[in-house]
Order: C-alpha cells, then structure tokens, then sequence
C-alpha cells in the first residue's frame, strides 16, 4: 500500500479540523475556500482580458469547444 504525503494546506486542514470537525465547519471552510478560489480566477480573467489573451471573439471560440474530448485525451 502507498503511503500518502500531504502538502503543507492539506496538514494545516487536517490540524484544524481535530478540533471541530463538525459538518457547520466544513461548510463554512468550503465557503471561504470558494470565495478565495473564485476571486483568483476573476483577478486572472481580468489580466488575460487587459492584455488582450482573452477577448470576445476567444470567448465565442471557445463556446463550441468540446472540453470533454480534451480531458479524455488527457487521461491517455
């Protein structure tokens, strides 16, 4: 069996929880966590679309991409 390492985040997770592991506190992480993770991608969208990476025209490109068909090929 292998043995699992966690990273820094995950250690410093798991110590929090030995004091409340309760199910109101994992809901509660998993909002913050959301709320973190949704305004890094929205500071990223915003560079890609300031220096041109992103546009509307990439935008309707992009809406008939199969993203599906990449990910299987990814899995290969």
């Amino acid at each position: 069996m292998e043995a699992t390492v966690f990273n820094p985040v995950q250690q410093h997770l798991l110590k929090m929880f030995a004091y409340d592991g309760s199910e109101e506190r994992l809901s509660e992480v998993k909002e913050v966590l959301s709320r973190y993770f949704f305004r890094k991608l929205d500071e990223s969208l915003d560079k890609a679309w300031e220096s041109g990476v992103l546009s509307q025209e990439r935008l309707d490109e992009l809406r008939n991409v199969d993203v599906r068909k990449y990910l299987k090929d990814e899995k290969k």
